[in-house]
């Protein structure tokens, strides 16, 4: 075989540019400096030219508005008119979006009897219908898990698509996981905007409009409890829920993070979340560890609960014991 021909190689001159260089133009820009507004500009333009291709067209106010904690009350409740009247107009109904602040002094927890779960997914059918989840694709916030019971908790091992109609299984044990709501959670530090936070009663929220989509949080979230809505999500007017809460079951747009928000939309109203209300068994307790005569009180003071992951230290708000 003949050897390839060396290549000669032009000496380097420093006070010459390279053979294969462009001559810099006169009027190129050489300041790297970029202002906000400018930056601001660019991406609206980006934006603006996402929406030809089939996305949501932006507002200004989408781009512009402050972040939610930084909105005075007139600024707040412009936001939850023009919310209001988009849902209303693209539903055909009237929608109502609320924006019920944190009680003073409440903490909820969360706890679940695995003793009596009996995995129906009754559960799952009413969070899907209580927070405006999309029906296509399909969107669930709470996973029931099927478990072997000489295993005990196994979560490599379960199964997440068993039969619900043939339940409860002999030998088995059904263990629902959703978001846990963590006092050291990992997605709010994560989340390099600012667009998720835990709220003063430990419900961690999530601002919709305030997502960018990055998914961060979902990747560092060890409980797979938040979902991502890879299309414009299906909400059939006629299933919608027209009372809606702006951090928990308003309906989403594609591109954005959700999860369980412990039916934000309820609890700060004095009620259940809906699956606590649907359960048959009555495997599910609610309320606010700071009320000595609370459900949820009585039995993290007198079972023997444990959280998922504790290795972890994310600290959940959500307990699993056995009552029985």
């Amino acid at each position: 075989m003949r050897p390839l021909p060396q290549l000669a190689r032009a000496p380097f001159r420093p006070d010459r540019p390279h053979a294969g260089a462009q001559a810099p133009c006169e009027n190129a820009v050489t300041d790297t400096t970029v202002s906000r507004r400018d930056l601001l500009c660019t991406i609206a333009g980006c934006a603006a030219a996402a929406s030809v291709a089939g996305c949501t067209e932006p507002t200004h106010t989408d781009f512009f508005r402050s972040h939610l904690h930084e909105l005075e009350p007139d600024e707040v409740k412009a936001l939850l008119a023009d919310l209001e009247q988009e849902y209303s107009a693209k539903y055909g109904k009237e929608v109502t979006v609320g924006m019920t602040e944190a009680r003073p002094g409440v903490s909820f927890a969360y706890a679940l009897d695995l003793s009596r779960c009996i995995g129906c997914r009754r559960c799952v059918h009413a969070c899907v219908k209580e927070n405006n989840l999309s029906r296509e694709p399909e969107v669930q916030w709470i996973r029931v898990l099927e478990m072997d019971k000489e295993k005990g908790v196994d979560l490599h091992h379960a199964n997440a698509y068993y039969d619900a109609e043939t339940v409860p299984r002999p030998g088995h044990f059904y263990m629902p996981v959703a978001c846990q709501h963590c006092r050291n959670a990992p997605c709010v530090k994560s989340c390099p905007v600012g667009a998720t936070w835990q709220e003063p009663d430990g419900i961690v929220a999530i601002d919709y409009d305030w997502c960018i989509g990055c998914r961060c949080c979902m990747a560092s979230c060890p409980y797979g409890a938040r979902h991502f809505n890879w299309a414009e999500p299906e909400l059939p007017a006629e299933e919608l829920n027209p009372k809606t809460h702006y951090l928990g079951n308003r309906p989403r747009p594609k591109g954005v993070v959700e999860k369980c928000t412990w039916c934000i939309h309820r609890t700060r109203e004095g009620l259940y979340p809906a699956c606590v209300e649907v359960c048959p068994v009555g495997a599910r307790k609610f309320g606010d560890l700071n009320d000595p005569a609370s459900e949820i009180r009585y039995v993290l003071e007198n079972k023997r609960v444990f959280v998922l992951k504790s290795e972890l230290n994310t600290r959940p708000r959500f307990y699993y014991f056995y009552g029985v």
